[in-house]
């Protein structure tokens, strides 16, 4: 894909007003450089070797985040690692509104020259990946330190069989279910803080949290006025979840390397014919919803669930808005294939015309330390998602409230028998990401319930336009 198609085809971050304010928990200087001390101490990093020599000065674009506080934790933790190996780090936060972020990855990569280290969007490692300087070292000292990450950040972030980057802790978000206790207690008869307390168990009930329960939970709320405020438009959120259910029962719109599996494709039917049920209790307006109408429906108490990170509850709790105190994550549904969970990450590059690249790794590979890490998640109120399993217990999770255990079950957890979901996997991103930018999926249930076509009509038409991507 040319250069100046490659960053408009992409994908944003959650947009949602509001959310560069949300309240944040805040460290000391002091107090945080003396516990990464500690921990640097106790870690088997590479050094730069750089004492005696010309001081090294590496330069990071960091993604700007809406959790003003997640900035300042970048910015001291890039202060303690080059303080200790003597390397003057550069730091600049790079929004993501009007998608600066996906312009400057594009004029640098024209030009070869601007930052060491820049924070590459979900899609952009597979984009940019022969620009990219090749990760397999430190991604395979961080695996065998802390285990796996997760399959759909492997997904994203190798290629040909290497890491090209690093997936990032700063900036990763899920999007599990956010419901509204009190509403769903009393419309749909679902206790969802009993079914998935914050604890590593799940409750009574979990088993059967299934998309058929999930569907009876969405008619009782439609018919109590506050209906499930599921988007389906062409934004992320919309393309996140449905891509997630789709996955739930096994209903792949492409193969690995790219093919259409549409015709013919019985989970995939199975999967359509749902949406089309699930879709009569949603608001009418849903198909016009962009990535903060979901937000601002359930922190108006006008929506018993939606799918999304803790920013929506954040904003409601430092607005100190009705009802932000009844607030509660758990994973979503599953389907007859499994659970699923939509994932949006994003992670850390290295240009291949960097001059300091042993620096930038050297440096990457602490911030994705599980000091580092939890360091990131705990100043953003529990946003930010680390790529490795391991890494799924951070105190963060267990202490945010009100009610305290809020984001419990935000990240995913042994109990919850979860995967991380990317919409239009296991196809190849260069052909998954323009499936996702053009919201096919949605626009598949979009042509049935709105546009009055069949159901073989509109799979029709998805297949032609999947057809077209993979020829391009």
């Amino acid at each position: 894909m040319p250069d100046h198609h490659r960053f408009t085809a992409m994908k944003r971050h959650d947009t949602k007003t509001g959310e560069t304010d949300m309240a944040g928990m805040r460290t000391t200087r002091r107090t945080f450089l003396g516990s990464v001390a500690g921990g640097a101490a106790a870690s088997a990093l590479p050094l730069v070797a750089v004492h005696g020599q010309p001081r090294v000065t590496l330069r990071c674009g960091f993604w700007d985040h809406w959790v003003p506080a997640g900035n300042g934790a970048l910015r001291e933790l890039c202060a303690a690692w080059g303080a200790r190996e003597r390397v003057e780090v550069q730091v600049d936060f790079i929004t993501s509104v009007g998608r600066q972020n996906e312009l400057t990855i594009a004029a640098q990569a024209q030009s070869r020259s601007g930052h060491d280290i820049l924070s590459f969007p979900t899609w952009f490692p597979a984009a940019y990946a022969d620009q990219l300087v090749p990760v397999d070292d430190v991604m395979g000292r961080l695996i065998a330190q802390y285990g796996p990450v997760n399959n759909a950040a492997e997904y994203l972030a190798k290629r040909d069989g290497r890491w090209v980057a690093i997936p990032a802790v700063s900036g990763t978000q899920m999007k599990p279910s956010l419901g509204r206790i009190d509403l769903l207690k009393q419309h749909a008869g679902i206790d969802v803080r009993e079914m998935w307390p914050a604890e590593d168990r799940a409750g009574p009930g979990a088993e059967q949290w299934t998309w058929d329960t999930f569907l009876a939970a969405a008619e009782k709320c439609h018919a109590a006025g506050v209906p499930f405020g599921l988007p389906m438009g062409t934004t992320s959120d919309a393309v996140d979840w449905v891509g997630a259910l789709f996955a739930s029962f096994g209903a792949s719109m492409l193969d690995a390397e790219g093919r259409p599996t549409v015709r013919g494709n019985a989970k995939l039917r199975a999967a359509v014919e749902y949406m089309l049920r699930l879709a009569r209790f949603l608001p009418q307006d849903v198909w016009a919803w962009d990535d903060a109408s979901n937000n601002r429906a359930i922190q108006a108490g006008r929506s018993a669930l939606i799918f999304n990170p803790p920013s929506a509850w954040a904003v409601a709790r430092r607005d100190n808005m009705p009802g932000h105190d009844q607030h509660w994550t758990f994973p979503m549904p599953a389907g007859p294939e499994g659970r699923f969970v939509p994932y949006l990450p994003y992670f850390w590059g290295i240009w291949n015309f960097s001059r300091h690249q042993s620096a930038a790794k050297s440096l990457l590979e602490f911030l994705s330390q599980r000091e580092s890490a939890e360091k990131q998640s705990a100043t953003s109120a529990g946003y930010d998602i680390p790529p490795f399993l391991s890494m799924n217990d951070f105190t963060v999770w267990k202490t945010e409230g009100p009610p305290v255990g809020v984001v419990f079950n935000y990240p995913l957890k042994a109990h919850h028998n979860a995967r991380a979901s990317v919409a239009f996997a296991p196809a190849p991103p260069e052909i998954a990401v323009q499936a996702y930018t053009q919201g096919v999926n949605t626009k598949l249930i979009a042509r049935i319930a709105q546009a009055g076509e069949t159901i073989d009509q509109a799979l029709a038409w998805a297949e032609r336009e999947l057809r077209t991507f993979a020829r391009g």
